[in-house]
């Protein structure tokens, strides 16, 4: 069992992170004077649609007369990512400048010319690469009617260094040239080299948004966020001291009473649902399932989190998704042992069925949304198309590394904690559930638990929205940190009073009610993203639109799982917490 897991971790750290991700100093960051410094073109596509992103050679520009080189090998980040590196073929070397010069030329027939002119139209934009700092340009641009279009054919790239190492590069577009059917466009570039006092771990920096990130809104957010999780702490604390107390103290009265008086009155509330109140769920495979999917999606967010607040994951390509990949494997004997231990508690049988089903069910999820979307991204030719490799090295690491890790958590969590050692015994026959006011049904309480979680959360929404789907770097982990403990508070509040009014009510079905009230969240967030797309964005078309909401139900789901499990836990602390502390007869 060693050797097997030793396997496994030699292999997900194969699958996620190229020889040059795992060295302390990537490759080509020190150069000598005149060493081949590599111009790398990426992608080109719409600059409204973020994702919808194509080769940049699709576009009939030409190559460099220099010898192509093959792009090293890319991480499974960069691979989802659609990172497609080619070489451009353009002669640059450290602290040589280059006067303007013709690389290449284009023969413009109709077809040549109708790709270009539709690239335009649609405000297409290129990403280029020198020493894994990006680079922006447009295609071309239209005049003012409309009527003829024109192509930018001469890039004047200005590159600063500093010692040995390069730590700015800018690109100024020249050379607009109409574009006529049957005609030769020459293509120029120029290199121009200029001491510069950036340092090197710093020059990242100019990508970087602070006065968009930091300002005053989303200072004032937070400690909104912050008052209104001081306030709730303190409201629920103080209205359910004081209701215990004062049930803590009818039922001790009730005690002191004789058989007679004790039938004689009237009985009410949480105690009377004492025998029920730690029945198992109704499907306990699944509810054990998504509480443990959810404790380990926790368990991922806070560590990528910490991660990015002490590296700067955005400076490597494709490292936040391989950083979160690997985390996500890493942490499966969280699932396992928080959803088995839960449905041992249940007293569920089929362990087996139900370690699978908590392996795979967020791999499950997000693998099959991006199914489909890869089936329209290989419709539009779109570099977002998943190359079948990858597909084969994910599936090796839900095989190979996330099954085995989950069931190894999941025999610790049946074995350690495992045994249902609640405070009140289960009674044989259920309790019958009476009526009550409509406000108190559970169906209620979870569309309604979502709102206060939701409100202290959606600010940041906007925030991290705006740098996934628009041209933003997102750097304030901080903050992010922050807005993930008061989720988690506010969650726990909300889903404890919740309880304690449906639990009052003398329904004792609080272990659903919890998680679903919690997970409300995340459909308040879906319905956030629509308008976020129709009134903050001018994304358009099928591929954009798929991607879009797809992968927004992806992460509303996920969050809401989150959620979910971060209230279940609560709500279960303190339960059990009442229940202790009452006399059962």
């Amino acid at each position: 069992f060693t050797a097997y897991a030793s396997y496994s971790w030699d292999l997900i750290v194969r699958l996620l992170f190229s020889p040059e991700v795992l060295n302390t100093v990537p490759e080509n960051t020190v150069y000598k004077d005149r060493e081949e410094v590599v111009l790398w073109m990426n992608t080109v596509g719409p600059y409204h649609n973020r994702q919808e992103t194509y080769k940049y050679f699709s576009l009939p520009f030409c190559v460099g007369t220099k010898k192509s080189i093959d792009h090293y090998h890319e991480t499974l980040g960069e691979a989802l990512q659609g990172v497609e590196l080619e070489f451009s073929g353009l002669d640059i070397k450290f602290k040589d400048d280059v006067m303007q010069a013709t690389y290449c030329e284009i023969d413009l027939d109709k077809v040549k010319k109708d790709a270009f002119v539709y690239a335009i139209k649609n405000h297409y934009w290129y990403q280029m690469y020198i020493d894994d700092l990006p680079i922006w340009g447009i295609v071309g641009e239209a005049d003012e009617n409309g009527e003829d279009y024109y192509l930018w054919t001469y890039k004047k790239l200005e590159i600063g260094y500093n010692g040995n190492r390069i730590v700015d590069v800018n690109l100024t577009s020249e050379g607009k040239v109409k574009l006529v059917p049957n005609t030769r466009i020459q293509m120029s570039y120029s290199v121009k080299w200029k001491k510069s006092d950036v340092k090197f771990e710093d020059r990242f920096d100019k990508y970087l948004d602070p006065s968009f990130f930091q300002h005053r809104i989303h200072w004032f957010s937070i400690f909104n966020s912050f008052m209104m999780v001081i306030f709730l702490v303190g409201l629920v604390s103080m209205i359910l001291m004081r209701t215990l107390r004062k049930d803590y103290a009818r039922y001790s009265k009730e005690e002191e009473m004789d058989d007679i008086d004790r039938d004689l009155g009237d009985e009410y509330g949480w105690k009377q649902v004492h025998g029920d109140v730690f029945r198992p769920s109704s499907h306990p495979l699944i509810f054990s399932s998504l509480i443990g999917s959810g404790c380990q999606i926790f368990a991922v967010s806070l560590i990528v989190i910490v991660v990015a607040m002490i590296e700067d994951l955005y400076t490597e390509r494709g490292s936040m998704l391989s950083t979160a990949i690997f985390v996500y494997a890493a942490t499966s004997p969280v699932n396992g042992y928080f959803g088995g231990s839960l449905y041992a508690r249940q007293g569920g049988r089929r362990w087996i069925k139900q370690m699978f089903v908590g392996a795979f069910l967020i791999p499950a999820m997000v693998c099959g949304t991006a199914f489909f979307i890869n089936f329209i991204a290989i419709y539009y030719h779109a570099s977002r198309a998943i190359p079948f490799g990858t597909m084969v090295a994910v599936c090796c690491i839900c095989f190979f590394v996330i099954l085995p890790l989950n069931l190894v958590g999941t025999i610790l969590g049946r074995n350690l904690s495992g045994q249902p050692n609640f405070p009140c015994r289960v009674n044989a026959v259920p309790r019958p559930i009476p009526e009550k006011k409509w406000f108190m049904e559970p169906a209620v309480i979870v569309c309604l638990g979502g709102i206060l979680p939701f409100g202290s959360i959606f600010i940041e929404m906007y925030f991290i929205f705006t740098s996934f789907w628009a041209y933003k770097i997102y750097y304030v982990y901080g903050f992010m940190m922050l807005v993930l403990v008061i989720l988690c508070i506010v969650t726990v509040c909300v889903t404890i009073v919740c309880t304690y009014f449906l639990l009052n009510a003398e329904d004792y079905r609080w272990q659903w009610t919890s998680f679903l009230s919690a997970a409300s969240t995340a459909i308040y967030v879906y319905m956030y993203s629509f308008y976020y797309y129709f009134f903050k964005t001018k994304m358009y078309g099928l591929f954009q639109t798929s991607f879009y909401f797809g992968y927004m139900a992806v992460f509303s789901t996920a969050l809401g799982i989150m959620c979910g499990a971060i209230g279940y836990m609560g709500t279960s602390a303190f339960v059990r917490k009442i229940y202790t502390n009452v006399k059962i007869d």
